[in-house]
């Protein structure tokens, strides 16, 4: 496993909150197992949901994958 797919794991994590995969998965338009294989680190994301999301969270990718911090 790359160590950006456990960053990412992670820092959506954080950024849900108390948000659970099924509606960040609603909100953003990402079927819900595939959400849930990312924060489970099974499953890469794809290039478009990655912007999906950093879009969502309004923070840079490279926050979302860890090479740069909050």
């Amino acid at each position: 496993m790359s160590k950006y797919v456990k960053c990412l794991s992670e820092n959506l994590k954080e950024l849900m909150g108390d948000m659970t995969v099924s509606e960040l998965a609603k909100k953003v338009e990402i079927p819900q197992p595939t959400l849930s294989r990312y924060l489970l680190c099974e499953r890469q994301i794809t290039l478009d949901n990655l912007v999906v999301l950093a879009d969502y969270f309004n923070v840079d990718i490279d926050i979302l994958i860890g090479r740069k911090d909050y």
